[in-house]
């Protein structure tokens, strides 16, 4: 079964208020099996529109990611979240079939 991925792209207008959104999402994203591939980082904008920070989290599933996204918990820290920051978000699954050489 392929993993699950968030993929965020966030530009933070209150990094204090942010915190708090933080502090909220850590529950929620560790009950259905999430964790951080990227959170922040260094990072060259080759193409497009860039966004200040970038952050990828894996999931068991793309439906573990979906149950995630769309748990009572993460939906409260994601209006929190909206309050200090703008972001383009998607949910997308993994991919397991071939790779080029292969």
């Amino acid at each position: 079964m392929p993993k699950g991925y968030w993929i965020a792209h966030v530009d933070v207008d209150d990094e204090e208020g942010y915190k708090e959104y933080i502090g909220m999402n850590a529950e929620p994203i560790t009950r259905h099996g999430g964790r951080f591939l990227v959170r922040g980082g260094r990072f060259e904008g080759i193409e497009g529109t860039k966004r200040a920070r970038n952050v990828i989290i894996e999931f068991p599933s793309y439906q573990a990611a979906l149950d995630c996204m769309n748990s009572e918990a993460y939906q409260a820290a994601l209006a929190v979240r909206r309050k200090y920051s703008k972001a383009d978000v998607i949910v997308i699954e993994g991919y397991e079939g071939p790779q080029p050489g292969e």
